[in-house]
């Protein structure tokens, strides 16, 4: 079964009518989404699903109790030795969803290094995201370098330079077309 990654900024708590729309269709093909367990737009993603009653849900969590999970759905628990609550503590659960993932679904609101780094790293595994561009109501389909620079083109200048020092988001995305172009040599 297709498995869709869904995930957002911790800040976007309400789902705008055009995520919505394109959770539902998701649903309507009966298609696996896992989600993750915390607040903002995971529960928001949560608290549809569950209106909408699917059912081919997985939450994750770091912790053997996830913080939210609205629809009760099964929990897959990550494994990690990292400090509970650190950022490399939550960070785990995300890395088992995009390799568990087929394809991601990220709601972003443009400044979010959590969303980032999960197209970051679905795209290093060769796995493409559609972005839901909270500021412009739009969808951006990622499938390459080149579309993640076209994403991070959105950010605020004082977003991207939070991002360059939190996740060296200008490295990363070098490091990917660096290793695009070894593929093509």
């Amino acid at each position: 079964m297709t498995t869709i990654f869904v995930a957002g900024s911790i800040k976007i708590k309400v789902l705008d009518p055009l995520v919505t729309e394109r959770l539902q269709k998701i649903a309507d093909r009966n298609l696996r989404i896992i989600v993750g367990d915390a607040a903002g737009a995971d529960s928001a993603v949560q608290q549809f699903l569950k209106q909408t009653g699917y059912d081919h849900v997985t939450v994750f969590s770091s912790s053997p109790v996830p913080r939210h999970n609205t629809g009760n759905w099964p929990v897959q628990v990550t494994e990690t030795t990292y400090a509970p609550g650190s950022r490399a503590f939550f960070t785990a659960k995300d890395l088992a969803m995009a390799a568990e993932a087929d394809y991601g679904l990220m709601i972003w609101d443009s400044r979010s290094t959590g969303t980032l780094s999960n197209v970051l790293e679905l795209l290093n595994q060769k796995k493409y995201s559609v972005v839901f561009i909270r500021d412009k109501k739009q969808f951006l389909v990622v499938k390459s370098p080149d579309h993640l620079s076209e994403l991070v083109s959105h950010m605020p200048p004082d977003a991207f330079a939070a991002a360059e020092k939190k996740i060296q988001l200008s490295e990363k995305i070098t490091q990917l077309k660096n290793r695009q172009i070894t593929l093509f040599s």
